[in-house]
């Protein structure tokens, strides 16, 4: 069965044009224009992937955004923000929210394309991972380090998972944007600078000892804790 595509966003042409280019890749699509319409559809037929303007008539995107996480349906389809907005504190306010990705206009088609298909590529399993005494358990979005529990926003707990799963391991930058993001750009490498910076504060709250350490011009390091002596 087609997958299905909840399109969002007040400008009627650019939602035709994101409709006939995305049917012919073979995806059903609905449209919607404003925040009530677009969270009634969702409801009544939840879709596989939502791609979302920022600012919308009734409701923001963001808005829109939180009440998807709120719903136990839908919390789990991806949100796509496509807007207008460039300025970092927009995305990383989007992608805290749960968003999945965030593509500012004017855009490329291929590249809207390329990402939704990551997102639905993309599937969290059951399993869990785990350093010494840092645990990350994917189907209950938890981490843990001995007792101590740490509130990782989802964009913060798929960078972990990445770090986890090639622990010691150089990770380009532009590598690990494209994995988190789908699709690497100089601004979504700015981005993940902000979020590097917040899992680390946040490791180091749950006494992690371990460090992601930054390669000057290549990308980061997961160093597990040295070895008591």
């Amino acid at each position: 069965m087609a997958e299905t595509l909840l399109l969002v966003d007040d400008e009627p042409e650019l939602l035709a044009l994101l409709q006939r280019g995305f049917e012919q890749h073979d995806y059903q699509v609905e449209t919607a224009p404003g925040g009530a319409e677009a969270l009634a559809k969702a409801i009544a037929r939840p879709p596989d992937l939502v791609v979302l303007d920022l600012m919308l008539p009734q409701m923001s995107g963001l808005e829109i955004c939180r009440a998807l996480r709120a719903d136990e349906r839908l919390q789990d389809v991806p949100v796509i923000f496509l807007t207008a907005r460039h300025e970092t504190p927009f995305k990383v306010a989007g992608l805290d929210l749960g968003a999945d990705d965030y593509l500012t206009k004017p855009f490329a088609f291929g590249e809207l394309l390329a990402r939704v298909r990551a997102r639905l590529r993309t599937r969290h399993g059951g399993d869990s991972l785990q350093l010494g005494d840092l645990r990350l358990v994917r189907a209950r979005h938890e981490v843990q380090h001995g007792s101590q529990a740490a509130s990782l926003t989802r964009r913060e707990f798929d960078l972990l998972a990445l770090f986890l799963q090639r622990p010691g391991q150089l990770l380009l930058r532009r590598a690990v944007a494209s994995q988190i993001w789908g699709y690497s750009s100089d601004a979504e490498t700015n981005v993940l600078d902000v979020y590097i910076r917040r899992l680390r504060a946040k490791l180091e709250q749950i006494g992690y000892q371990g460090r992601i350490r930054t390669v000057r011009g290549d990308g980061y390091v997961l160093e597990p804790p040295s070895p008591a002596p």
